[in-house]
């Protein structure tokens, strides 16, 4: 497992987010957050990421190469600085003395290559489009060797042309690299994820895999009713069990 956690509760100010939250994650699956607004997806990421503390409970990692790539808040139109020099700046730990080397520019490379962008290393991250700009923010995130990606919202504002071709990226990286992402796409991170983590306080897991849609519409026009939000786009009745592992 490349992520345990445990009994995990956070609160802002005494008001609670997160409620005694366990999962598992192994960086073979393809893992989506989903929720409504304020469900604690987010917040989690902090977590994971050390960004926050528990309120109590857990968090365990077996690595800490992770790649973070948060949504996309950069304002249009000019940005002084290069596609390559962004890449670059997932390089940052390895070089002690501020300066990149023949390895770094290597490596920052190879990262433009796995998301189709090295035909645009040269060109100003602000003269690209969104899309583009987050394929930019992969390769950054991938230039530090990362083993897991962890990306919030990775698709926000991107059309659907666009996001399908992120999360084709996303999938491809998922042969060697853990991803977990946080998305409000339903309809897309079906067709993706492997599991997918339904975030409400509390934390559900699915595996959208053993579900089918026809038997989730068969069951609604036979009783009328579901018990589950992910039901509405993945099927069938959600035991919504909890993990019990620790």
């Amino acid at each position: 497992m490349i992520v345990r956690v445990c009994n995990l509760s956070f609160a802002y100010d005494k008001e609670s987010v997160l409620e005694d939250v366990s999962f598992e994650y192994d960086k073979s699956d393809f893992l989506a957050f989903v929720g409504p607004n304020g469900g604690g997806k987010s917040t989690l990421l902090k977590l994971i990421l050390g960004l926050l503390k528990p309120a109590s409970g857990k968090i365990e990692l077996s690595s800490r190469k992770i790649g973070y790539v948060p949504q996309n808040t950069m304002p249009e139109g000019e940005f002084p600085i290069s596609v390559l020099d962004v890449v670059l700046m997932g390089r940052l730990k390895s070089n002690r003395f501020g300066f990149y080397g023949k390895d770094d520019e290597k490596k920052a490379f190879e990262a433009l290559e796995k998301v189709d962008m090295q035909e645009y290393a040269r060109k100003k991250i602000g003269e690209l489009s969104i899309g583009q700009r987050q394929k930019v923010f992969i390769a950054r995130a991938l230039a530090c060797e990362a083993e897991l990606l962890i990306l919030d919202e990775p698709t926000a504002s991107i059309d659907m042309q666009g996001q399908v071709q992120i999360y084709n990226i996303l999938k491809s990286l998922n042969k060697e690299k853990g991803i977990i992402v946080v998305s409000h796409d339903m309809d897309v991170v079906l067709g993706y994820a492997t599991k997918i983590a339904y975030i409400s306080r509390a934390l559900f897991m699915h595996e959208p895999s053993m579900l089918t849609k026809e038997l989730f519409f068969e069951k609604l026009q036979s009783s009328g009713t579901h018990n589950c939000p992910v039901d509405i786009f993945i099927s069938n009745t959600c035991a919504h069990k909890r993990d019990d592992k620790c």
